[in-house]
């Protein structure tokens, strides 16, 4: 239900209040469903905003790995080729190949530090997708809460207006859950 709509249904149902003073819990209570149906949903958004930004640096972070892991790989491949050739200049060879071995040390090292840094923010995207499943589960408890709750309107029977209740706390409860996901 996009907003428009929900703002359009809940003038209607002010309007049908005015007329019929016993409908004006159902009215004001599904006020309050959609202003909580809109915290869900901005919650909801800015979970998943988050996912793609982590899932980004995450991304970022396993092309610097790979790009280290290059510059490994060729000083290796270089190294092997000044092993070959050490009987021409001995102390030159023997000099180039210490710098290679140590450069091939600090990208190793360096790899493991950014693989490890990759691996967190891996995590931290899962988190911040399981996030944004549980507020979407609530959004969607909370809409259908409004919208049983309109039915009482419609029908005059009360008992969509407690149905209605029932389903915002459970609405409500996956949307509370999610911070206590991890």
């Amino acid at each position: 239900m996009s907003e428009q709509e929900t703002t359009d249904e809940l003038r209607e149902a002010a309007e049908r209040a005015k007329e019929r003073r016993e409908l004006a819990p159902v009215s004001l209570t599904m006020a309050i469903l959609a202003v909580l149906v809109a915290i869900a949903t901005l919650l909801g958004h800015r979970a998943h905003t988050e996912e793609i930004l982590l899932q980004t640096r995450a991304t970022d972070q396993w092309s610097y790995y790979q790009a280290k892991n290059m510059r490994r790989n060729n000083l290796e491949a270089l190294d092997e080729v000044l092993t070959a050739l050490e009987n021409t200049k001995a102390e030159r060879a023997q000099e180039v190949h210490k710098h290679f071995q140590q450069e091939i040390d600090k990208y190793r090292e360096q790899q493991k530090d950014i693989e490890t840094e990759a691996r967190g923010l891996e995590s931290e995207v899962r988190l911040a997708t399981r996030h944004g499943n549980r507020f979407d589960l609530g959004e969607v408890f909370l809409e259908i809460a409004l919208v049983v709750t309109s039915i009482t309107l419609l029908t005059d029977n009360r008992a969509f207006w407690y149905f209605g209740f029932v389903l915002a706390a459970i609405g409500i409860a996956c949307t509370a859950s999610a911070y206590f996901v991890r």
